[in-house]
């Protein structure tokens, strides 16, 4: 059976910074409240061209660079997102072909911020059954289009982004080691978005309700996350036959600081061990622990051969965590250039299209 390594890693953020003191512009607030609370100075904004799939290319082109690995060569596209650019198609879909991965299978994963370590466990599972060898799993959002910048206790948390991991096969042991994933339905009130799916569709009384918006109970969520995050990381670490004593960095999702901070106190470790980054880009969702895993690996604290755990948690209500063996890019045979393959994106397509055409016409005249 063969093992599932995380061989590459790209992160991609907008540039606009929206700052707390930016914020107390909008609503009464300030940013000594806002980071005693929270732990956020700032985030950053998509701009209006700026949609999860042009955040999600970037950072997907990033981490097949750094897996020197070609996008035609993907078997499997996961894109994990709570704020997709249609119902329906798949962002996934959209992202396959920006990045020319011509022979991927693509599907979008709904389980708010915890979907990223979802994603990367079905595409881990998926490379352990050996139906594939090479995954992208992607993590992007642009909540800010679903905020409510006049309601002071959710503005202040989301901000853009987007992360995605390259995930390979290999004989060599290492890459995930396990996982845990829960839900807990009788929770989906505490932090849900109504409005536009097919119980609530858009109509000018959702409009003026404003069910387009995100609504969270704060103080629930706050009692169910620092209830969850320990226990999953525990459990996910007794899966592996490990324990705390043996993980050099906790992963966690950014969404508060108190919480991560609540977390390391269950699990009796320093916070000098959890990689957190929440002060400078806010709760990205599902991107927030792919941008964290970057950082890491750019500020040289991820090392070969370290034990991480991936842990977080969102609506749903949902938590999970991962165990992985740092391992790195898998050993190179040849140097891609994956940027290429989105530079031709646009005419690939319109071949495509036309093909697709023509086929119409031959199929139509068969019948």
């Amino acid at each position: 059976m063969p093992f599932a390594h995380i061989t590459g890693w790209g992160m991609y953020v907008p540039e606009p910074v929206l700052t707390n003191d930016d914020i107390a512009k909008l609503v009464d607030t300030n940013d000594a409240w806002i980071r005693d609370r929270t732990g956020i100075r700032e985030r950053h904004i998509a701009r209006e061209n700026d949609f999860p799939s042009t955040l999600a290319v970037e950072a997907s082109i990033k981490a097949l660079q750094v897996a020197n690995l070609a996008p035609t060569e993907l078997d499997l596209i996961i894109c994990s997102t709570s704020s997709p650019e249609y119902i329906f198609p798949a962002t996934a879909c959209i992202i396959q072909d920006q990045i020319g991965a011509t022979k991927a299978g693509a599907f979008d994963l709904l389980a708010a911020c915890s979907g990223f370590i979802f994603a990367t466990n079905m595409a881990a599972q998926a490379i352990r059954s050996g139906s594939i060898k090479n995954a992208l799993v992607i993590g992007t959002e642009t909540l800010s289009r679903f905020v409510d910048w006049k309601d002071r206790n959710t503005c202040i948390l989301f901000g853009d982004g987007a992360g995605a991991f390259v995930l390979q096969a290999s004989d060599k042991p290492g890459g995930v080691l396990s996982a845990v994933m829960h839900s807990d339905g009788s929770g989906a009130n505490s932090l849900t978005l109504l409005g536009g799916g097919a119980r609530h569709p858009a109509t000018e009384l959702t409009l003026h309700e404003g069910k387009h918006f995100v609504q969270m109970d704060g103080k629930e969520v706050f009692r169910f996350a620092t209830r969850v995050m320990g226990r999953a990381a525990i459990e996910a670490l007794e899966l592996a036959g490990m324990t705390t004593n043996d993980v050099q960095w906790i992963i966690p999702h950014q969404a508060n600081f108190r919480i991560i901070e609540t977390a390391a106190k269950y699990l009796k470790m320093p916070l000098e061990k959890f990689i957190i980054n929440v002060e400078n880009y806010g709760n990205t969702s599902t991107a927030s622990i792919p941008i964290a895993t970057v950082e890491g690996v750019e500020k040289e604290k991820l090392k070969v051969g370290d034990k991480v755990v991936f842990v977080g948690f969102g609506a749903g209500l949902t938590w999970g965590a991962m165990v992985v063996e740092w391992t790195g890019p898998l050993p190179a045979t040849k140097n891609v250039h994956p940027e290429q393959y989105r530079r031709f994106a646009r005419f690939r397509s319109w071949i495509r299209r036309t093909l697709r055409f023509i086929e119409g016409i031959f199929f139509r005249r068969e019948l």
